[in-house]
């Protein structure tokens, strides 16, 4: 009988233990923490208090079904927190963190890498020299199954975060929260997003506007997708080359003369031609003559650093991924998907496509550490919740995607509303090219276009890990604030 007394004891301290395991592995619903900092930014003290947390998302009956963790940054030195801008962050995937444009682009710390971007060791984060904390708080916000954002419902309906539509109803109905909890209404408002972030904050221009009479000042597109606009048929399979052109120009694989201008030389020359010429040859299928059909070959060759060969054998329609495999196969090098600056190695030479995205290996090389280490030891805080570089929101309810029709109504109904794009020459994935035709097709009427902005970095998906243009590309989101604030008193009419 004592033995059997011991053994349930036994088990009743093993489910003891397991529940609250299960307990501490569960993420709080509610709860902030601040610690107070500064950084030293373009020279000068900007004295900050960093607050991480977690806000809910509430079903129809009030009940927490989700809940957020985000990391937001206040300048302390500063009274008029009415003209104070308020910059909502936003990366992508879907199911990518934050921790992306947080930990190395516009907040008070940035990765210590290398100047081009490549992993060191030890890791770790430093102070950010270049932040745009000096004129603009920034909230970074996980959505659900990313960084240590969780479903906290167990009954909850996975369908309601994971899409298109689903994510921009749910996020802005957080956001509305946070800005009134923050007291933050009467802020210049901007929404900044990456990747599929884009996708995210240019949707939530026109929800925020239309449900929840949140009227912004800016939308910043870092590295956008096709936000729903039509660019099948030809212009899908032409648009590719400017970027081809761009990856070949930096590994010196064009022909002497090209290789020999600036690339922004080199790239306008390949963009004309693409517009004038290679549109409409594919566009011709198989009645396109002999002769048009050789010299389109001839200068996809010449702007793409590929064989003629391999061109005609493809019909004028080459795959990125094939790019991403022969462009150095004679090196026994592949280059890499959302930054054609690195190289893989594969198994073997042959094939048509990588093994890997030797860019993506590199950067979780390097966010992954510093991430982990800087909220337990900046800021305390100890969970054994995972921190999900990459979340589990499949499947993605990627229908009725018309987001870059609802940025551009939503800046038809508000005068105030400017669009900044920002791309890396050598991002694969999300293409310059394709980003500047997003911006030309947004609009039809052409109205609008007084009011929107391209840049463009040399470096890929994320240019902000090299140096120079970290430095270049926050300095002109500083630029792109301070424009789209109108003088005070300025009324918003056409």
């Amino acid at each position: 009988m004592k033995n059997h007394r011991s053994f349930f004891a036994a088990l009743l301290m093993c489910c003891f233990l397991s529940t609250a395991i299960a307990q501490e592995r569960k993420l709080e619903v509610e709860f902030t923490k601040t610690i107070e900092k500064e950084v030293t930014i373009k020279g000068k003290r900007v004295p900050y208090k960093a607050t991480i947390g977690t806000q809910p998302v509430w079903n129809e009956e009030g009940k927490p079904v989700a809940s957020l963790f985000y990391t937001f940054y206040q300048r302390t030195d500063t009274k008029d927190m009415d003209s104070r801008p308020l910059v909502i962050s936003f990366n992508g995937g879907p199911g990518s963190a934050s921790v992306w444009m947080h930990l190395a682009y516009t907040g008070p710390k940035i990765l210590k890498i290398d100047d081009e971007g490549y992993p060191i060791q030890p890791y770790g984060y430093k102070d950010n020299p270049h932040s745009i904390l000096d004129v603009a708080d920034i909230v970074f916000v996980n959505p659900v199954n990313t960084g240590y954002s969780r479903i906290v419902d167990p009954e909850a309906d996975r369908r309601q975060f994971f899409g298109v539509n689903q994510d921009i109803r749910y996020l802005a109905e957080w956001i509305n929260t946070f800005v009134t909890r923050n007291d933050r209404w009467n802020s210049p408002k901007f929404l900044i997003g990456e990747s599929y972030g884009t996708t995210r904050v240019s949707g939530l221009s026109y929800e925020l506007q239309n449900n929840h009479w949140m009227y912004l000042n800016g939308v910043i597109l870092v590295s956008p997708t096709e936000l729903g606009i039509d660019r099948s048929g030809p212009i899908e399979l032409a648009n590719r080359l400017p970027y081809f052109t761009a990856a070949a120009w930096y590994h010196k694989q064009l022909p002497a003369d090209l290789q020999s201008k600036d690339l922004d030389e080199v790239l306008a020359e390949s963009e004309a031609y693409t517009q004038n010429h290679l549109i409409p040859a594919i566009a011709k299928g198989a009645w396109i003559t002999d002769s048009e059909k050789n010299d389109a070959i001839k200068n996809f060759a010449r702007f793409s650093g590929l064989d003629e060969e391999v061109i005609r054998q493809h019909n004028l329609d080459v795959p990125e991924s094939f790019f991403w495999k022969d462009l150095l196969r004679h090196e026994g090098h592949t280059v890499g998907r959302l930054d054609s600056r690195y190289k893989g190695i594969d198994r073997m030479d042959a094939g048509t496509r990588p093994d890997f995205n030797s860019e993506l290996t590199s950067w979780l090389h390097s966010f992954t550490p510093a991430i982990n280490d800087y909220f337990k030891n900046e800021f305390g805080y100890n969970t054994d919740v995972k921190y999900n570089m990459f979340g589990p929101v499949h499947p993605w309810d990627r229908s009725g995607d018309r987001t870059g029709e609802n940025l551009r109504q939503a800046m038809a109904m508000n005068p105030y509303l400017h669009v900044m794009t920002q791309s890396g020459y050598y991002d694969g994935a999300t293409t310059y090219y394709n980003a500047k035709y997003n911006m030309w097709h947004m609009d039809p009427s052409g109205k609008l276009k007084d009011r929107m902005s391209f840049k463009g970095y040399r470096s890929g998906h994320m240019m902000y890990l090299r140096a120079e243009d970290l430095k270049n590309a926050n300095e002109d989101i500083r630029v792109f604030i301070n424009n789209s604030i109108p003088p005070s008193g300025t009324p918003a009419k056409y």
